[in-house]
């Protein structure tokens, strides 16, 4: 294998899709030797039948659109809101004995399960959904932030302040670029919890959304439909991770080089 193939097969992408792939592969000598029920687990095949009708009679673009609007707004919102509660509570004491509590709290909880809750007080439109998605991100960046400032090298800080830094050089030269590192390795996990926040909200209650879609495939028992937005859902996230990826290795060139 020559170096630059090599390159191309180590990436996370073509990873993915050598997984992605072996995985049809079982799947479709499963099917094909009759291990798995037809009706149940539908073949590759009808899978991607199903798949492509939706995608060319446009049925799905709105759902998705709804589903990207709502994952994005709630991930905009969390890396906003994870970000200031992160710095404010690592830099101020007081506020840290308020709001670390509340964060550990939150994260003991399983956050899928406050779906119902935001149905309820917020409705089954977009603000549910967004509210879902910002918790889910929030709670991630908060930790992120706040721990990448508390593992900042004192000794740093010390120097810093000798040379008559004050508190705005410190966040400037010191806080800042460590937090930028803690935030970027976690942006895809972001990403994935925006999206599952979105997707699960919908299912729970909506009128659109791929979660919608989701459910309405449910109750009507239609498993080649489910797997098919499964997939899709997958594909949308999987692009996602690569777009975040990207983003992370330009903004963090020094890591790779």
């Amino acid at each position: 294998m020559t170096p630059g193939l090599q390159g191309r097969f180590n990436s996370p992408s073509a990873r993915r899709l050598v997984a992605s792939g072996l995985l049809l592969a079982i799947w479709e000598t499963l099917s094909r030797v009759g291990w798995l029920d037809p009706f149940y687990a539908p073949p590759p095949s009808s899978v991607a039948a199903v798949l492509a009708s939706i995608v060319a009679d446009g049925s799905v673009w709105t759902h998705l659109e709804a589903t990207l609007v709502a994952a994005g707004a709630g991930l905009a919102g969390g890396l906003i809101l994870g970000i200031v509660l992160g710095f404010a509570a690592a830099l101020a004491p007081i506020l840290a004995e308020l709001i670390e509590p509340l964060m550990v709290l939150l994260n003991a909880i399983p956050r899928v399960i406050l779906a119902p809750l935001f149905v309820i007080w917020l409705g089954i439109g977009l603000a549910s959904k967004v509210a879902l998605a910002l918790v889910l991100v929030t709670v991630l960046l908060f930790f992120a932030v706040y721990s990448g400032i508390r593992e900042v090298d004192q000794r740093l800080v010390e120097r810093v302040r000798t040379l008559g830094g004050g508190r705005r050089v410190l966040i400037r030269e010191v806080y800042v670029p460590s937090v930028t590192a803690w935030v970027m390795g976690n942006l895809k996990i972001a990403v994935g919890f925006a999206f599952t926040g979105s997707v699960v909200g919908e299912f729970v209650a909506s009128s659109r959304g791929l979660g919608y879609l989701l459910q309405f495939a449910q109750s009507t028992y239609n498993a080649a439909l489910t797997i098919a937005l499964i997939v899709l859902i997958m594909a949308v996230v999987l692009v996602l991770f690569g777009v975040a990826e990207r983003l992370e290795r330009r903004l963090l060139r020094w890591r790779y080089a």
